[in-house]
């Protein structure tokens, strides 16, 4: 016998997601707690696991379909079978399930609407057999499904019949739409899970938060060199070797905004929805944007302000890792108080970002350009220069604030020995 596997609640108000790659085949023989299939929420990517070791018999989903949770995903033929009371609707556990983005259950509801056409295809004169997603394609295409002409069994109208007929496939039908012209879609695309939740938590943000950006320069001569210097020494080099780590300059990005955190707390705060209550945090956790295979995530390291550089960097180099794999932990996701975006690892140099809601202030780092500056002297040298811009939220932080609070952080990275006098 065959048993389904029911998609479980995996908690946190998800009740649907999206089929993103089947890492198997209908007829496959796989082992128990084989990867079946990566799913995306709108949290993160999770990987669906096998119940047993046994046949893929079905799958209910294609790729880019969304399941419903507490719905079948697949089913499969158990190579040990027990009693049937065994196994006949032995739930899965959600536990066994590793991280997963959104969705409309489009395909299982669609399936057994072409069966029920197909069984009751007597309909009324004039009336189309096609599925809601052909029939959706045609009210966005704005066409009377009536009119069209399928050309599957039983008359049945494909979405092909219907992009055929709007192009001018029936010479009978002459639509309004052809009367006036218009550009035409080429793709269109649903916008789901990250980039779903992404969108709407950017729309809260700016609705929500009066923004306001401070820009500056940061000489990053010195600091480039104490990098370069930490990576040729044997201790250092072992310790990151011993973690499969690198060190990046992220890590002192992150250590120089906590200790300047220290002096202007304020930076560190979140107010509540109607400005009543400023909410301050002892712990630094610092999120940094990572640009993943199921878009923008922002994992933060915990606890800055009780980690060095190479503590750091371990945690930034597994973040960073997790996130572009889309399987970063959702722990690894919340309560950070503070954000950085790298625009300047891909390109650009100013930017105005968007406060990641409810935090008070992000900043936007520009890359490193190599350009003329006058040093105390008053001769010309080469510097290595990055822009960077802060956006605040102006209810809670100032002009002056974000001013001085740069500014102190701005010391730190130009001369990074003024850190060891800061740190505690």
């Amino acid at each position: 016998m065959s048993i389904d596997f029911i998609l479980p609640d995996i908690g946190e108000g998800i009740v649907e997601c999206e089929l993103v790659e089947w890492l198997v085949e209908e007829g496959d023989q796989v082992a128990e707690d084989q990867p079946i299939a990566d799913v995306m929420t709108d949290k993160a990517l999770v990987q669906i696991p096998a119940m047993y070791s046994g046949v893929i018999e079905k799958l209910f989903y294609k790729q880019g379909e969304i399941a419903k949770v507490h719905a079948p995903l697949y089913s499969m033929k158990p190579d040990d079978l027990q009693s049937d009371e065994t196994l006949i609707q032995q739930p899965a556990q959600a536990n066994n399930i590793k991280p997963v983005v959104e969705s409309s259950n489009e395909a299982l509801s669609e399936s057994i609407t072409e069966s029920a056409l197909e069984n009751n295809h007597k309909l009324s004169k004039g009336k189309a057999i096609a599925s809601p997603a052909v029939r959706r394609v045609a009210r966005e295409l704005e066409i009377n499904i009536s009119e069209v002409t399928g050309s599957g069994k039983k008359g049945r109208v494909y979405k092909d019949d219907v992009v055929a007929f709007e192009q001018g496939g029936n010479n009978n039908f002459t639509s309004a739409r052809t009367l006036s012209p218009q550009v035409e879609p080429n793709y269109v695309e649903k916008i789901r899970g990250v980039k779903a939740l992404m969108a709407k938590a950017m729309v809260e943000s700016v609705s929500t938060i009066p923004h306001f950006t401070y820009c500056e320069e940061i000489d990053m001569t010195e600091l480039i060199k104490l990098r370069l210097a930490f990576k040729e020494d044997p201790t250092v080099k072992a310790v990151l070797e011993e973690a499969d780590s690198k060190l990046t300059m992220m890590p002192f990005f992150m250590k120089a905004i906590s200790l300047a955190l220290k002096e202007f707390p304020v930076i560190n705060s979140q107010v509540n929805d109607d400005c009543t209550e400023l909410t301050y945090f002892n712990d630094h956790n610092i999120g940094m944007a990572v640009d993943s295979k199921v878009g923008l995530l922002v994992p933060n390291v915990k606890q800055v302000q009780t980690k060095s550089i190479l503590d750091l960097a371990i945690d930034i180099t597994r973040l960073t890792n997790d996130a572009r794999s889309g399987r970063v932990q959702s722990s690894d996701l919340k309560f950070g108080t503070i954000t950085i975006s790298n625009i300047g690892a891909i390109g650009g140099t100013v930017a105005t970002p968007i406060i990641n809601k409810p935090e008070s202030a992000i900043v936007a780092l520009g890359k490193v350009q190599v350009l003329p500056r006058f040093n105390d002297k008053g001769e010309v040298e080469a510097r290595s220069i990055m822009q960077v811009s802060w956006s605040g939220d102006h209810r809670v932080i100032d002009g002056g604030s974000i001013a001085r609070f740069c500014n102190l952080w701005k010391s730190f990275l130009e001369k990074p020995s003024n850190m060891l006098i800061h740190m505690s």
